[in-house]
């Protein structure tokens, strides 16, 4: 059971179910993540900016989604997990692409190198330094791109933090967190 209200389309007004009615239309259902979003307007109107913006960027959908689903296995985040994963195969992403994505790999050297950095960036709370940098430049990002890849980083974390600590029920389909 989740700690704090999801609200829906009908219990909320202004901003928020505006913005929930854009969201249901995206996703032709309302997502609990976004239901329990909804509390705060603000907060809700800064992670649905945060998506569309990210989503009309140059790394593309499919390297969001596995970016998503590295940072989510690493938070123990089964929400986003499971929704970054269903994203990720929506955007082209095989079932291997995405499993592999979750433990922070890929075949494809450039997506190999952009998990490698954001995992990183996670598991030492952004303390990286020039030659990991250096490592995304010589896959072919520019830096442009670099910022790009932490943008989708600070944002699942959001995402994460959401969803473990409110113990959002997940409802898209579940996926297993690896063993650690």
């Amino acid at each position: 059971m989740s700690r704090i209200e999801l609200l829906s389309r009908d219990s909320t007004q202004g901003s928020a179910r505006q913005l929930l009615e854009q969201i249901h239309a995206a996703f032709g259902a309302t997502p609990n993540m976004f239901r329990a979003v909804a509390n705060s307007p603000a907060a809700l109107q800064s992670m649905w900016a945060a998506f569309g913006a990210l989503g009309g960027g140059t790394l593309g959908a499919k390297l969001g989604e596995q970016i998503a689903v590295a940072v989510a296995d690493i938070n123990d985040c089964e929400y986003c997990l499971a929704a970054h994963t269903a994203l990720g195969r929506k955007a082209g992403a095989s079932t291997a692409e995405m499993s592999a994505a979750q433990a922070g790999e890929s075949a494809d050297p450039k997506t190999a190198a952009a998990l490698a950095f954001a995992t990183k960036v996670v598991r030492q709370r952004a303390k990286v330094d020039a030659a990991d940098v250096a490592a995304l430049r010589s896959a072919g990002f520019d830096d442009g791109a670099v910022m790009e890849i932490m943008a989708h980083v600070a944002l699942n974390l959001f995402t994460n933090y959401v969803n473990v600590a409110f113990a959002i029920p997940v409802d898209f389909p579940q996926v297993k967190l690896r063993a650690k």
